[in-house]
């Protein structure tokens, strides 16, 4: 399962560093991943990763590749963390508040 998160365009982008606390807050260990092709935020030790859009370590989209059986253990606390944050979803019918 995926899911698609993002800051409303009239906000302005919230660091990697916010991301993480907001994820820490949740109970979660998240580990900032910044490889040359792309930031990625590992939670160990599950194998769900949220793959995040930066530049200058500013972000404001991701998306969320819960792997399989994880995303009933995973998705409430990690959506509450973006929420938290004031980001989005989107999905095939448009925005929508988390």
């Amino acid at each position: 399962m995926e899911t698609r998160v993002h800051l409303p365009d009239t906000e302005k982008p919230s660091s990697i560093k916010h991301v993480i606390s907001a994820l820490n807050d949740q109970g979660l260990e998240p580990k900032h991943d910044k490889k040359d092709w792309g930031d990625w935020i590992n939670l160990p030790p599950h194998k769900t990763v949220i793959s995040i859009e930066s530049i200058n370590g500013m972000t404001s989209s991701a998306t969320i590749e819960y792997a399989e059986g994880e995303d009933d253990a995973l998705e409430i606390p990690i959506i509450t963390a973006f929420r938290d944050l004031g980001w989005y979803g989107t999905d095939e019918d448009g925005e929508y508040r988390l």
